[in-house]
């Protein structure tokens, strides 16, 4: 199997061997700290920190599975994009993991809060987000989602189609509102991530073309109406990007949309969104850019292209949510079984089974996106063996981490982490095969607080009405 990128393929086969990258370790014990949240090191003992508390006491207090976050950590990230963009408006994309404590800090942190359906929005309104720092996504968005965002003032509106905009017209003249819209493009830029997370090329779901003239048409539709505020455009180029590449194109291209629009129709559009997606290290192949280094080329980008065009430069936005996220956490669980499985050629592979799986982190099944692990509750002084940790669901695309090196002597009892687990994994969470779904825990000053609470068997049954 060649891994081309950490989001994977699809197709994988279930019997390669470790990926290039992954090197059998020095010391099987010790953390490679781009993986981890900065508050989380070992002990001399080997056991898993995070801000002062060891994961034997986490285990103890709320179980396991968990997602366990680590909340300076997080608070940290958002604010390191607040202050890197300054002047631009940081957007945190709640699609990677919303719950109210989580909208309520990254608000704090000076950023707004992107919602991709009604439950995203009712959470940030219970977090008590100011509506104007809210913007509402969608390709689908519901008259009733329409209804409750014109309701509560959301800031902007990223309209995706015209059956919205014709949606979106008639519910505001009834609610005599005028919302502020942003018309999402697909710019037709390739990122290099798998194909279920890129979002700007033509053919899918998001957005009107660019190169088809929808978008064109799309400007000059929420421009003409009467009831609709078009403040600018807004751009996605996809998901677990490491570069700044493909945002150079797409900034040109939205800027010259931009540019033709105002030359046209006489108004020069004053808001300009290039989304989010930049990506974060799961394994040790991975090297994220930091807030600094991509505001410092985004901000080049723009103000070389907006040159060019001989335009002002527009007021800017972005949306990270992984890259705030996904470091800030880790997964916790427990081992059940292992086994040893030969493969061809005489070699062998660990299979190590948690308690956990892809109802919590879907994203290795779906993807063959790459994670690591460590083993959290002890030092071992075993050899470093090829493993492959699983879950406990009826599926052998059951993965959670596909390759990693973990101690020969790892067994029942002992504790797992894998890094990098915020983003899109309690959001994409299931109740496959009827498990309940983990807790999520902030850790901070050596203190556990509960920011979402395990489910129970009875909150499954409580909506089986048999």
């Amino acid at each position: 199997m060649t891994h081309i990128h950490v989001a994977g393929e699809i197709h994988v086969d279930p019997a390669a061997r470790a990926p290039h990258w992954l090197s059998v370790p020095d010391d099987v014990n010790a953390l490679l700290p781009k993986l981890w949240s900065r508050n989380v090191d070992k002990s001399a003992d080997g056991v898993l920190e995070v801000a002062g508390l060891d994961v034997d006491r986490i285990a103890a207090a709320v179980g396991t599975p968990a997602y366990v976050v680590d909340a300076a950590d997080l608070k940290a990230r958002a604010r390191e994009f607040a202050e890197a963009f300054a002047g631009w408006q940081v957007y945190y994309a709640g699609k990677s993991f919303l719950c109210t404590a989580v909208a309520r800090w990254v608000v704090a942190e000076g950023l707004g809060v992107d919602v991709c359906s009604g439950g995203e929005l009712a959470v940030a309104l219970r977090a008590g987000v100011d509506s104007a720092l809210i913007g509402l996504h969608g390709n689908n968005k519901s008259e009733e989602e329409l209804r409750t965002g014109l309701a509560a003032g959301v800031g902007r509106i990223i309209v995706d189609s015209f059956d919205e905009i014709g949606r979106l017209q008639r519910l505001a003249r009834y609610l005599e509102v005028r919302p502020r819209v942003m018309v999402r493009v697909t710019t037709g830029v390739e990122a290099h991530t798998h194909e279920f997370i890129a979002t700007a090329h033509e053919d899918q779901k998001f957005g009107f073309s660019i190169a088809g003239g929808q978008a064109a048409e799309a400007l000059r539709a929420c421009h003409e109406s009467d009831v609709l505020d078009l403040i600018g455009i807004h751009s996605h180029i996809g998901s677990q990007i490491f570069d700044t590449e493909g945002f150079e194109v797409a900034a040109r291209r939205t800027l010259r949309l931009a540019a033709d629009f105002s030359a046209r129709c006489g108004v020069a559009l004053p808001e300009l969104d290039l989304g989010g997606g930049f990506g974060i290290a799961y394994t040790s192949s991975d090297t994220p850019a930091t807030p600094a280094a991509l505001a410092g080329a985004m901000r080049a980008i723009v103000d070389g292209e907006c040159a060019a065009l001989g335009i002002a430069v527009p007021h800017l936005s972005i949306e990270p949510g992984r890259a705030i996220s996904g470091p800030s956490t880790f997964a916790l669980y427990r081992v059940g079984t292992v086994k040893k499985v030969l493969l061809d050629g005489g070699s062998s592979r660990l299979y190590v089974a948690v308690d956990g799986g892809m109802s919590d982190n879907i994203r290795t099944a779906l993807y063959g996106a790459e994670y690591s692990a460590t083993l959290a509750s002890r030092r071992s002084d075993a050899p470093p063996v090829l493993s492959r940790v699983v879950g406990k669901h009826c599926e052998g695309g059951d993965i959670l981490v596909r390759d990693e090196f973990l101690p020969a002597d790892i067994a029942p009892g002992d504790l797992l982490a894998v890094p990098a687990a915020g983003a899109y994994s309690h959001s994409m969470a299931s109740n496959y095969n009827h498990v309940p779904r983990p807790p999520v825990v902030g850790v901070e000053d050596a203190e556990i607080t509960t920011l979402v609470r395990r489910e129970t068997i009875d909150d499954l049954l409580a909506l089986d009405v048999g």
